[in-house]
């Protein structure tokens, strides 16, 4: 079996792909904060292993993107001594076949990197891929498959915590589409503020990367949030929340 495993700004994705049945397995999530993610890795993924039925010997490959350097060698570690595996850990020079035209290649995260080969691998198309995690990304991939460029916004549960934390009355929401615009207490109105509003910030972000382009493309959603809204799921062709874990295991192979 294969281990992915993609750390974020908010949480640290653990994956099992199994390769007699093609398909992804296994899925759990930890938090990413340095002191949390040690102590939950010491307790929590020995015992998804026991309840899952799953041993160390049954992992036999481990790809990893993180965007946070400063957990590495806590991932590192983990895997050397609960797994006794080394991963692979993936870099700019890990995706050197995919044409990446901005000014800075080396700048855009691993996992907008994954999603761009996982979506290539998958539709050899244009595409512009939108990730809703902790920050809201697009991707730009012409017909060539060459990476354009990345659009970055603060994510859906980023911008509520901001809101929240930033003000001293508000109460904390959950992330839940109300079913009107118009809020009728604090916690409707920045329900209805924030994912209505980042409705329109997707549509309008779309629109308009096709109008500069002169381009159509195929419209992927991925990441966590990808479902909240939707009110957008006839602007997506596909939601693919493996998105990024199928990127990350084709570079981790083309690369081991």
């Amino acid at each position: 079996m294969f281990l992915a495993i993609d750390a974020g700004n908010s949480n640290v994705v653990f994956a099992i792909y199994d390769e007699e049945k093609s398909s992804w397995t296994n899925q759990f999530r930890l938090n990413t904060e340095p002191e949390s993610l040690k102590s939950q890795l010491t307790k929590k993924v020995p015992l998804y292993f026991l309840e899952h039925q799953l041993g160390p010997q049954d992992i036999h490959q481990i790809g990893m993107s993180s965007v946070v350097p400063e957990i590495n060698s806590i991932l590192l570690e983990f895997c050397n001594s609960f797994l006794g595996t080394k991963p692979y850990l993936i870099e700019a020079a890990s995706y050197k076949n995919i044409p990446v035209k901005t000014i800075r290649p080396r700048e855009i995260g691993t996992d907008l990197m994954c999603n761009v080969r996982g979506a290539w691998e998958k539709y050899r198309q244009a595409t512009i891929i939108v990730d809703f995690g902790t920050a809201l990304t697009f991707t730009v991939v012409n017909d060539l498959g060459e990476v354009v460029g990345v659009n970055i916004v603060p994510g859906l549960r980023t911008a509520i915590n901001s809101l929240v934390s930033n003000t001293s009355k508000l109460p904390e929401v959950e992330l839940k589409l109300p079913k009107s615009a118009i809020g009728k207490n604090t916690v409707h109105a920045i329900q209805a503020g924030i994912l209505y509003g980042y409705t329109g910030l997707v549509k309008e972000m779309i629109r308009t990367i096709k109008a500069e382009t002169n381009s159509d493309y195929k419209i992927i959603a991925t990441g966590g949030l990808a479902s909240i809204l939707k009110t957008l799921e006839s602007e997506f062709d596909e939601i693919d929340k493996n998105l990024t874990l199928e990127g990350l295991r084709l570079i981790t192979l083309e690369n081991r």
